[in-house]
């Protein structure tokens, strides 16, 4: 692995001229936020799973993912409910890589990341297949801590931070679109900060 950032932080660019989007504040901290605590890990019994729509179904343990081609890059994170961390540093495996790996197939449309508390986030595949999604198990340096994630966590910049699954132990390439745990509870679909799309 390089030790060469990436950085992503015009990202906005894309969708605004303002780093900031609306309704949101800055912050140094990183709060912690769940729906239901942090769960237990083993790195003995871990495992990362891709599956679905794919030319291969592919497996990890924890020392095969970490082994990945991975880089790390600069990126800003936002969370819906209302706070953004700028500059933020996260090493770990892009979505392109692992979907190459995976061989997607044509008729894939839609991915729905699964998660070890039960959680499920779902985006089109088009939404995804972007180099700065990233599945990410260091953070500024330092393996993610648990409460933010770790050992993975997806990373979203170009969306609310509740599209990249916390604790993610894969991800599933669907033809057909599902919905995930708080999208079935109101929560946008889109999620573009910039337009504050919160709430379906």
């Amino acid at each position: 692995m390089s030790s060469e950032v990436t950085d992503h932080t015009d990202l906005y660019e894309e969708f605004s001229d303002d780093r900031l989007p609306p309704g949101q504040r800055k912050t140094d901290r990183f709060p912690v936020l769940s729906k239901s605590g942090t769960p237990d890990w083993h790195r003995d019994d871990w495992t990362f799973e891709v599956w679905g729509a794919v030319d291969e179904s592919l497996a990890f343990d924890y020392d095969e993912f970490r082994d990945l081609p991975a880089e790390t890059q600069r990126q800003d994170f936002h969370c819906v409910t209302g706070w953004s961390k700028f500059d933020c540093e996260f090493t770990g495996v892009t979505f392109p890589r692992l979907a190459e790996l995976a061989g997607v197939r044509d008729d894939a449309e839609w991915v729905m990341f699964h998660a070890l508390d039960g959680y499920t986030t779902d985006l089109p595949l088009a939404a995804c297949d972007r180099e700065e999604v990233l599945f990410a198990y260091d953070y500024d340096g330092e393996r993610l801590p648990d409460d933010h994630g770790g050992p993975l966590r997806v990373v979203t910049p170009h969306k609310y931070a509740y599209k990249g699954a916390k604790w993610v132990t894969g991800v599933e390439f669907l033809t057909e679109p599902e919905r995930g745990y708080w999208e079935k509870r109101g929560y946008s679909d889109t999620a573009n900060p910039w337009n504050e799309e919160r709430y379906s």
